[in-house]
C-alpha cells in the first residue's frame, strides 16, 4: 500500500552559501508548504566538512521518502551520489550559478516555482555514469574545459566573469592533447582540444556540448572537439551556445554504453564540475535508470 501524504518524510539538504537568496526565508517557505501538505520534514545544512558521511548517516537513521538538494551543482552531486540505485527520489531547488543538471531536466530556475515540486511532481528514473568508481550524473571532461574548471576552483573569485577571464587566458596558450578512446561502438585515437563524457546536454553556462543527449536512453556520449585554428574559436563558441555544435567540422560524437579513455598525457579531469586526481586510464560505465528524479508534471497538450 502506498503511503499517504501525511506519512511522508522529506529531507532538505541546504548549502548555506549557495545563491544570493536569504536562507531563513527559504526555510520558512519550505516549512509552510510541507506543513500545509502534511509532509514531515527536516533540514540538513552542509558545512564542507564530512558532509557525505554525515548525510549518509542521516539517511540511514530513518526512512526518507524524498530528498531535495537546495543549492548548486555541488550540492546536487553530493546528494545524487548517495541515491544511485536507491529508491529515494531526488528533487532540486536550484540556487547555484550553473545549475546544469536542473536545467537539462527542465526544473524551474525560479525558486518559487521550483518549490512547487515539493507537492506537485512526477518521479522519473535517469541514467548515471561511473568514472573510475566515481559517480557522474551530468557532464565530465578532459582537456581545455577541465583545465579552466581546475583553475577556477583554485581561485578565490567566483562568477561567470572570473570563469571567462580564466578561459581566455588558458585559450591563448592551450595545445590539444593526445587521447585513445575505446568504446563498444567505435574507437578514436588522436589529438583533441577537449573530450566531454556527456550524460546530459549543456554545461551550467548553457553551452550545449551534447544537444541531442537523452538522460535515460541507456547511452552516453563521448563528445570531442578536435584541433582547430585559433581563429575558429569564436565560431565554435557560437555553435555551443546555439545548440548546433554537431554541425561543426571540428566536432565528433560517439554514442556508447561503455568506454575506456587512455589519457596518455595525463590531462586534467573533472567530474560534474569537481576536479579529480588525474589517471592515465579512465573507465566509464553506464548504470541505466539508476537515479530517481523529482520532475515537473508534463505540460497538458
Amino acid at each position: 500500500m502506498e503511503k499517504t501524504k501525511e506519512e511522508q518524510f522529506y529531507l532538505f539538504v541546504i548549502n548555506p552559501i549557495a545563491g544570493d537568496i536569504e536562507k531563513e526565508d527559504l526555510e520558512e517557505d519550505i516549512a509552510t508548504i510541507c506543513e500545509e501538505k502534511g509532509i514531515a520534514f527536516e533540514f540538513f545544512k552542509t558545512t564542507g566538512e564530512d558532509d557525505k558521511q554525515k548525510l549518509q548517516d542521516k539517511i540511514k537513521s530513518r526512512k526518507v521518502d524524498a530528498i531535495f538538494a537546495v543549492g548548486g551543482d555541488g550540492t546536487v552531486n553530493l546528494v545524487a551520489s548517495l541515491l544511485i540505485k536507491q529508491q529515494i527520489p531526488l528533487g532540486i531547488i536550484p540556487l547555484g550559478s550553473g545549475n546544469g543538471l536542473s536545467k537539462d531536466l527542465d526544473i524551474p530556475q525560479d525558486t518559487e516555482a521550483a518549490l512547487q515540486l515539493i507537492h506537485t511532481h512526477q518521479v522519473i528514473p535517469i541514467d548515471t555514469l561511473e568514472i573510475n568508481g566515481i559517480p557522474s550524473i551530468h557532464l565530465s571532461d578532459l582537456g581545455f574545459n577541465a583545465l579552466v574548471v581546475k583553475r577556477f576552483c583554485e581561485g578565490e573569485t567566483r562568477g561567470p566573469g572570473s570563469y571567462a577571464w580564466i578561459a581566455l587566458q588558458e585559450y591563448l596558450s592551450y595545445e590539444p592533447k593526445h587521447y585513445r578512446i575505446e568504446t563498444d561502438v567505435e574507437n578514436f585515437e588522436g589529438p583533441a582540444f577537449m573530450v566531454t563524457i556527456a550524460n546530459a546536454n549543456a554545461f551550467g553556462s548553457n553551452a550545449s556540448i551534447n544537444p541531442n543527449g537523452v538522460l535515460n536512453d541507456g547511452r552516453f556520449e563521448i563528445c570531442l572537439i578536435e584541433p582547430f585554428p585559433k581563429a575558429a574559436g569564436i565560431g565554435i563558441l557560437y555553435k555551443l551556445y546555439t545548440d548546433s555544435i554537431d554541425s561543426s567540422v571540428f566536432s565528433r560524437r560517439i554514442s556508447c554504453r561503455k568506454a575506456t579513455i587512455y589519457n596518455t598525457q595525463g590531462e586534467v579531469l573533472h567530474i560534474d564540475g569537481e576536479p579529480v586526481a588525474t589517471d592515465k586510464v579512465i573507465d566509464v560505465k553506464m548504470h541505466k535508470e539508476s537515479l530517481l528524479m523529482i520532475l515537473p508534471l508534463p505540460e497538458e497538450q
